[in-house]
């Protein structure tokens, strides 16, 4: 299996990361109709892309009453059924990422399914902020390691 790789220091705010993924999922250049984010912080100087990271907890996966989430066999993302959501928002307030999303033109929630396996937001990113690679690279282990570099492993 396969996940992407963020790298924020790679990151230059350029947005080609929303625009790619808001037109491969809604059809339109629109940022903010993006499954992926980037958010700044330091007023501008430090950009961090930001979407689901398919996490094997998925509590998300687990909290939808209809489940309109399954995982998707051939890349592991877990991918919403608009068919099956009721719009309900639950895997919105399980998610402890922020990562699912209420589309209000649709009434369903939305999130990153990895584009079936061909991420446009890795396909686009010109500096090699987002890559998508092997799924050991990535994950909450790798996220928890990086926390305690950066603190000094005060936690």
């Amino acid at each position: 299996m396969k996940s992407l790789l963020i790298d924020a220091d790679k990151c230059t705010d350029c947005l080609q990361c929303e625009m790619a993924c808001s037109f491969e999922n809604e059809g339109v250049f629109n940022p903010a109709r993006s499954r992926i984010k980037v958010f700044e912080f330091e007023h501008g100087r430090r950009a961090v892309p930001y979407t689901c990271t398919q996490c094997d907890e998925a509590w998300c996966l687990h909290a939808c009453p209809v489940e309109a989430i399954t995982i998707n066999a051939a890349t592991g993302a877990k991918e919403v059924n608009a068919e099956v959501c009721v719009g309900c928002k639950v895997c919105t307030i399980a998610c402890p990422f922020g990562t699912v999303n209420y589309n209000e033109d649709t009434g369903k929630v939305v999130k990153c399914d990895l584009c079936g396996g061909d991420p446009q937001c890795a396909a686009v990113c010109p500096t090699g902020a987002i890559t998508y690679v092997d799924a050991n690279w990535t994950g909450y282990q790798r996220m928890r390691d990086s926390a305690v570099r950066a603190d000094g492993g005060a936690s």
